[in-house]
């Protein structure tokens, strides 16, 4: 079977990243630091608005909005992992035998999930099924006390204007 992705410029995405065999990477601070820094580098070179988000310990979810002429989401997130992974020293990272050929690390699984945002209400969807996924895998009880969210800047808009 092929693998098909939908390109669409200006489109907006939702995306799931996992790490490699659910490492819980991100339930360090200093690793969800570093996926802040590969983030921050990558958006200066090539921009996209982050419309929500959430760090869970073994995997991310996103919804990207992207420039007006500019489809290539996949490049960005090839430089971001490969951002993220260089922060690491030497032992961190583990060769996966099966891998060595791709020159790929045993960070990330090879691949993450994508979905062209297709209208407003499929947009609101996933906008909350990121910020409740904290509360479905059972790491908090309220949406708002997870820390790597996006739901904070929806509430200080939301209260604030």
């Amino acid at each position: 079977m092929r693998y098909r992705r939908v390109y669409i410029q200006g489109g907006s995405y939702f995306f799931t990243v996992v790490t490699e065999k659910r490492r819980k990477l991100f339930a360090d601070d200093d690793n969800v630091q570093r996926l802040r820094a590969a983030f921050k580098t990558v958006m200066e070179k090539r921009p996209f608005v982050i419309d929500a988000a959430v760090v869970l310990p073994d995997h991310l979810h996103f919804i990207w909005t992207l420039p007006e002429h500019d489809c290539d989401y996949s490049t960005r997130w090839r430089l971001i992992k490969t951002a993220f992974t260089k922060q690491f020293p030497d032992p961190f990272i583990v060769q996966n035998a099966n891998r060595q050929h791709k020159n790929q690390q045993d960070i990330w699984q090879h691949r993450g999930w994508e979905h062209c945002l297709r209208d407003e209400a499929d947009f609101q969807h996933h906008i909350d099924y990121i910020h409740y996924n904290p509360v479905k895998h059972g790491l908090i009880k309220r949406s708002c006390d997870w820390q790597y969210s996006s739901i904070h800047r929806y509430i200080k808009t939301w209260y604030i204007g």
